[in-house]
Formats: structure tokens, C-alpha cells, sequence
């Protein structure tokens, strides 16, 4: 069983997805004319609130739908995934994670504006968004809708649920010595306070708790390469030339070739930024916002923080300290949280930094549980109706427990493939309707008073 498990993973997340991610990528921003460049100093703007209108429909403002999606992106992605891409194809797989994420924030900017163009409000003012509204009202394939939205509800219980909670639970265990079994059941309590009071509160602690952690796990980050500024250079110039050489084995490494270091940058990649998959267009169709180009703006700064940012952070700590090298105990090469981890350890200028991994792990995974388990109501939601959401947030909450103490790595299979499944109804659908995405824009761009309704652009 494993093994089958095993064996649709390395297919689904094969050549065909990942060419079908990039390219749908390439291609969205060849039609935008690489919106991400030209319009990245806007997009900031956005997030600052001067063009939030209390009158719009919707739950969260514009910094509060970013920081709902970040909280559910910004994961063990940015550690353990960062570790794993590193491990097996060498320090060149940051620079395919980089190609990932500039190309992933085209896809994030059209999937949040036709999630955004395409919501529904219903009458008590909640709202719902996402994949299976544009699949079903704009590209008129409800069986899409449905297939994805049965796929991303299934994922929202590992990915975003058991995954997470075991990911907190491991290095409080091995830290601090806490039982994993009350690692979990904490963590279930927090997560219903905070998710029985829908996407105004998930908004509400999300836009408080990511700036935190994100500043708190950069700071560290910058400790270590400040205290080796002078391998910084030779950082960038190994992972330029070993993106289009492959790397030799040295120490614990087994050497990595080209392929290998573009599979898992990019794979790792999309995982952490999640561009493509379909999830953050659910958060940020709850933006308070009439104009769906100005969410999908704000939405493509999520790939940039959280890979070209967080990711390329951890990335520089692991090659400055030559920590992907080194050996384990077992006499094999380290990899995923404990080569982050190790590599925060020796290279910090004092004691105590794999607390700085191990603290980052706490709150990442935590965030991410509260932001997927809002993609998950939302998909319960269009799929069941309103009726279902509490069943569903309670059944979410105590799945958390068992996460947090059982063996994962058949859950991490499975997560891996409903993440797939999520993607390839959601790429079709950003296909064939990219030529609504361009229509929006040109129109948005050539008014004006939608650009800058109070005359202070």
C-alpha cells in the first residue's frame, strides 16, 4: 500500500505537474507582461489600507487576506522543505525555487482575481471564494468545481491539519520534552478559539501573528549571515552555478545533477508558496474589495515573501554554514527541520539557535493549521452548504491530536498527492480563462479613478 501510495506521488508530482505549473506560470505572465514587475510597488501600496473602502463587500481587509493566505503557506516549507531541496539537489535548487516563485506570483495574481471577480455573498454577508466558483460560474464546469473542491477538503485535513501538528509536536518533544499527545490537544483548543469565529477572526490573528513570526525567523536568519557576510558572494555565485552544473559530493552529500536540483526547487517550491494549487484564492476572495484586480495584486506578493524572502533566508543559513555536507549520527547526509536546524545551531554567533528553528516550526505550523482549515470550511461549504461548516471545523479541531502523535510519513504521501489533484483542475480553469484575467486588467489599468480613487497614487 505504501508503496502504490509511493509510487502515484512521484507521478502526480512528476515532469507533466511541474511543467504544467511553471508553464501555466510562463505563460500568464507573458500575457500580463510581467505584472509582477511592473506593478510591485503598487501591489505595497495596496497592503498599507489607504484604498480599503469600508462600504465593499467582504469579511478582511486587504493586509488581513495576505496574511490569511501567508499564514497557510508560510510553513514547514520555509524550514523542513528548504532542508529537503537543499539535501537532494544541492544549493542550485534555490534558484529554481526563486523561477518558481516569480512565475508563481502571475499565477497567484489571476487566481485571486478571478476567486475575487467570481465570489459569492451570501445574505448574512459571509462570503465564499475560490477554484470552484471560477470553475463552476466562469469557466462553466461545476464537475470541476466539485473535483476540486473534494480534493483541496481532503488536503486540508494533512497538509494543512495532521502534517502541521506533528511538526510542532516533534520539536517540543525533543526541546522542551513536552508529550506530544498535549502538544496536540493545545493546539486543537487554540485552533477552535480562534476558527469558530470564521475568516473575520482567522484575519484578525493572522495579520497580527505572520509579521511576527516572519520578522522574528528573519532576524535570526540575518544573524547567522551577517556573522559570515564575507561567504555571502560565493553563496550566490554556488547556487547560480550549481542550478546549471549540479553539484559535486563533498562531506555528507551525495552530489545532486541539474535535473535533480530543478525537481525538488521546484517542487519544494510550489509547496511552499503553494502558486497554482488553488488554496489562497480562497482567503482572498473574503478581501473587502469591489475590484478584483487589486486583490490579485496584493495576492502575488505572497510568493515573494513567503519563497523569494523566507525561503532564500533559510537557504543562505544552510550553504553558509556548509551544514548540507555534514553527516548524522547514522553516517548519512542530514536533511529536512534537522539540517536547518543544525545549520542555525553552528552558525549563529552564540548558543542557542536551533530555538530560533524550533520556535519558528511552533508558530509556522500553527498559523498554517488555522489558514487551511478556512480552505477547508470554504470547500465544505460549497459542497454541502453552511450546515456542514461547524461538524466540520469540530471534526478539523480533534483530527489534531492524532496528528500530532502518529508516525506521518503515509500522511505526508497522501498530503502530497491531494495537493496535485488541487492543482490540475485549478491550472485548467487559469488556462482557459486567462482571457477574462487580461480583459480586467487592461480595463482596470486604463481608468484612472479605479487606479487611484482618491488621488493619491
Amino acid at each position: 500500500m505504501i508503496d502504490l501510495l509511493e509510487k502515484i506521488d512521484s507521478f502526480v508530482w512528476g515532469l507533466p505537474t511541474i511543467v504544467l505549473l511553471v508553464g501555466t506560470g510562463v505563460f500568464i505572465t507573458g500575457l500580463l507582461k510581467v505584472i509582477q514587475f511592473r506593478h510591485f510597488a503598487y501591489a505595497w501600496k495596496l497592503i498599507s489600507g489607504k484604498y480599503d473602502n469600508p462600504e465593499d463587500e467582504g469579511e478582511v481587509t486587504h493586509f488581513q487576506a495576505l496574511s490569511t493566505a501567508l499564514s497557510a503557506t508560510i510553513g514547514t516549507g520555509n524550514i523542513a522543505g528548504v532542508g529537503t531541496a537543499v539535501a537532494i539537489g544541492g544549493p542550485g535548487a534555490i534558484f529554481w525555487m526563486w523561477v518558481t516563485a516569480i512565475f508563481g506570483m502571475g499565477l497567484k495574481y489571476a487566481e485571486c482575481l478571478l476567486s475575487l471577480n467570481f465570489r459569492k455573498v451570501h445574505s448574512d454577508g459571509t462570503t465564499g471564494g475560490g477554484p470552484m466558483y471560477y470553475l463552476e460560474h466562469g469557466l462553466g464546469q461545476k464537475w470541476l468545481g466539485v473535483t476540486f473542491a473534494v480534493f483541496a477538503a481532503i488536503a486540508s485535513f494533512g497538509i494543512g491539519n495532521m502534517v502541521q501538528a506533528n511538526s510542532v509536536a516533534e520539536p517540543l518533544l525533543d526541546t522542551f520534552g513536552v508529550p506530544k499527545l498535549v502538544t496536540g490537544l493545545v493546539i486543537a483548543v487554540l485552533c477552535f478559539a480562534v476558527i469558530v469565529g470564521g475568516v473575520k477572526r482567522i484575519g484578525a490573528v493572522s495579520s497580527k501573528v505572520v509579521p511576527a513570526m516572519a520578522v522574528f525567523y528573519i532576524v535570526g536568519a540575518l544573524l547567522v549571515i551577517f556573522s559570515h557576510l564575507g561567504q555571502v558572494p560565493a553563496a550566490f555565485a554556488r547556487i547560480f552555478h550549481d542550478a546549471f552544473s549540479g553539484t559535486a559530493a563533498t562531506g555528507g552529500f551525495v552530489g545532486a545533477g541539474v535535473a535533480q536540483a530543478i525537481r525538488f526547487g521546484v517542487a519544494r517550491g510550489v509547496f511552499s508558496n503553494e502558486a497554482g494549487l488553488g488554496s489562497a484564492p480562497i482567503a482572498h476572495g473574503a478581501a473587502q474589495t469591489q475590484e478584483p484586480v487589486r486583490e490579485g495584486l496584493v495576492a502575488m506578493l505572497g510568493p515573494f515573501i513567503d519563497t523569494l524572502v523566507i525561503c532564500t533566508m533559510t537557504g543562505l543559513v544552510i550553504i553558509l554554514t556548509g551544514a548540507f555536507t555534514l553527516t548524522g549520527a547514522d553516517g548519512t547526509g542530514l536533511t529536512g527541520a534537522v539540517l536547518t536546524k543544525t545549520a542555525f545551531q553552528n552558525g549563529m554567533p552564540f548558543a542557542g539557535g536551533q530555538y530560533i528553528v524550533t520556535i519558528g516550526i511552533i508558530f509556522f505550523a500553527f498559523s498554517t493549521v488555522i489558514g487551511w482549515s478556512y480552505y477547508g470550511d470554504r470547500c465544505i461549504d460549497y459542497l454541502f452548504g453552511q450546515k456542514a461548516v461547524l461538524p466540520y471545523r469540530i471534526i478539523y479541531c480533534l483530527i489534531i491530536p492524532v496528528g500530532a502523535t502518529i508516525k506521518l510519513s503515509l500522511v505526508w504521501t497522501i498530503s502530497d498527492i491531494f495537493n496535485a489533484l488541487m492543482a490540475w483542475p485549478n491550472l485548467v480553469g487559469l488556462i482557459f480563462l486567462s482571457p477574462v484575467v487580461v480583459k480586467m486588467t487592461r480595463e482596470y489599468f486604463a481608468d484612472p479613478k479605479r487606479v487611484n480613487p482618491f488621488g493619491n497614487h
